[in-house]
């Protein structure tokens, strides 16, 4: 049985981590919202971009781009994003159960020669993805990219995939990643980044109006110019949402620790005031049993 003063240490013990989970869960809950605050920057510009090229795609004209070229699968490039530090729960676990899952899925459809190169995004799943790194899985990192990148260091990220795509190197580029819905709910997603088709605007809402264009200088050149602004902007935009999911996750974590601390002290300060009791009713009794002789 524990005594008084090994009671009240656990409590003190408790009580700084009810103090310290309450303080993350705060710094958690202030970059959620900085990069929800983002999200609604970056919004508008992708959602624009996506409908202009979701109806240049279904308008009648002639172009090409190599960003669109559709070709026979052997090889995938999955980008999965977690990230980098942990105390965020079964954030990390969660995506790589969906990486399974697409693995899966992408071998039924393309069969089972297909090869992968996994690009981690985020320590936390660099160390989850190693371990399947076996015959026809190949772990690409990155140089330079992290759960926190931004700017010029997705840009470069970017034209690396672009390149490979571009190059031959693989037939298929997708984008594994949690999407933000809000504080109490992300969502699993897998997007199909290259080649670019008509179906990742539809799958967005996006409905093309189908009104007749004018192309100037011609649709060729326009095709080239735009579509690597709509990758950037979607990649812009997954790096911010992870980053989003990520806190958003941590909040959850760091809240459902707050209350286990709570209720943990609640019950050790309980036992420790009948302790408590009992040690001063032990005394009275002796004082009145030595009182009586």
């Amino acid at each position: 049985m524990a005594t008084l003063r090994e009671l009240k240490g656990r409590i003190g013990s408790v009580a700084s981590s009810e103090k310290i989970t309450g303080a993350m869960k705060m710094i958690s809950s202030a970059k959620m919202h900085k990069a929800e605050q983002s999200l609604r920057r970056l919004l508008p510009f992708r959602t624009q971009i996506e409908s202009i090229i979701g109806n240049l795609l279904t308008a009648d004209a002639d172009f090409s781009s190599p960003l669109l070229e559709a070709r026979q699968i052997k090889n995938v490039s999955v980008v999965v994003f977690g990230s980098d530090d942990g105390l965020c729960g079964a954030y990390n676990v969660n995506i790589f159960k969906q990486l399974l899952q697409h693995l899966d899925s992408l071998r039924k459809k393309y069969g089972q020669d297909v090869t992968f190169s996994i690009y981690p995004v985020g320590a936390k799943m660099l160390k989850a993805v190693s371990k399947i790194a076996i015959n026809g899985i190949d772990v690409v990192t990155a140089e330079g990219v992290d759960s926190k990148t931004t700017g010029d260091g997705v840009r470069v990220f970017v034209d690396e995939l672009q390149a490979r795509f571009l190059s031959g190197d693989t037939d298929k580029v997708d984008i594994l990643y949690m999407s933000f819905k809000s504080i109490s709910r992300q969502r699993p997603v897998a997007e199909q980044l290259l080649p670019v088709v008509a179906e990742t605007f539809s799958a967005n809402d996006v409905t093309p109006s189908l009104r007749p264009y004018i192309f100037e200088p011609d649709a060729t050149t326009i095709f080239r110019s735009v579509l690597p602004m709509f990758i950037m902007a979607v990649m812009q935009d997954v790096f911010t949402e992870n980053r989003a999911s990520e806190q958003a996750a941590r909040v959850m974590a760091m809240q459902s620790a707050n209350d286990n601390a709570r209720k943990l002290l609640d019950e050790l300060q309980l036992e420790y005031n009948k302790l408590r009791q009992q040690s001063i009713t032990t005394e009275l009794l002796d004082i009145l049993g030595g009182q009586v002789r």
